[in-house]
């Protein structure tokens, strides 16, 4: 993935806070999300091989910028991705729901030998990253003791394969529900994370599954809920667009359900 590097150490460039300068998302009362600061918008797809496992991100096109932007959050817009006013006739209810815990609070451990897995399932929108190999889950658990090989070298060589492969899926989850550490040396926690060429938005389209999805707020751009209260400034999580979420203002999945379409992107099958 373009872009994507391994970062080790905790607090840097976790979030590119500093590059974000204006930037903020600012969720409002049963209407859009309102974008400022020059936001970059892009359009990317999922990439699917021939067993539709999600396996990379492409990107399929940068939109015009602007300043100031109001992207669609019920769904309904005719202007599809930015909000035509369509909300106010529909009476979108965009009651925002969402766990305002931290992360780490909420997050679950998923040990290994030199690995943990923490997983937010909330934030989870369905791109499947996570479910080659067996699943991130099963990845992340492997050891030199339970992977059925009796020679130390190549059952360490399987370990750090699969450990590897979780890591990978981790860092292609959108929502960050999702994130690697690594015990390092002194049993230091070491945070892998995405290191973005800079803060943006990116619309997710899944043509195989004929759907588009969530939206893609990467970099650390700050989110504001409606009554004005700062969401905790992740690396990477993922807005709602379909306006079926039971998890508003975030994502979680339910544009599959809604079989969403916002026609930017023409939705033909597996990518050649």
């Amino acid at each position: 993935m373009d872009g994507l590097r391994y970062l080790l150490e905790r607090g840097c460039v976790m979030t590119k806070t500093d590059l974000c300068g204006d930037m903020r998302i600012d969720v409002l009362p049963n209407g859009p999300y309102k974008v400022s600061g020059g936001v970059p918008l892009v359009i990317v797809s999922i990439v699917r091989n021939e067993q539709q496992e999600a396996i990379a991100w492409k990107q399929e096109e940068v939109l015009p910028q602007k300043d100031i932007y109001m992207l669609c959050r019920c769904g309904v817009s005719h202007k599809k991705p930015y909000c035509d006013g369509s909300h106010v006739a529909a009476g979108f209810d965009g009651t925002e729901i969402a766990n305002k815990e931290s992360y780490d609070q909420a997050a679950e451990r998923i040990h290994g030998s030199d690995i943990t897995l923490y997983d937010r399932v909330d934030f989870c929108i369905g791109a499947e990253f996570c479910d080659r190999f067996g699943g991130i889950w099963g990845l992340t658990q492997v050891t030199t003791e339970n992977c059925g090989i009796e020679d130390p070298e190549q059952a360490q060589q399987l370990v750090q394969q699969a450990h590897a492969a979780a890591t990978e899926q981790a860092l292609l989850c959108p929502s960050g529900r999702l994130v690697m550490h690594m015990t390092g040396e002194g049993g230091q926690d070491k945070i892998q994370e995405v290191d973005f060429d800079q803060p943006s938005i990116a619309l997710i389209e899944d043509p195989v599954y004929q759907t588009s999805a969530a939206i893609w707020v990467r970099g650390g751009i700050p989110v504001y809920s409606a009554d004005g209260e700062r969401y905790e400034v992740r690396n990477r999580l993922t807005l709602c667009r379909c306006g079926a979420s039971h998890n508003k203002p975030f994502c979680d999945g339910q544009h599959y359900k809604a079989n969403f379409d916002d026609t930017l992107l023409p939705h033909g099958g597996a990518d050649e």
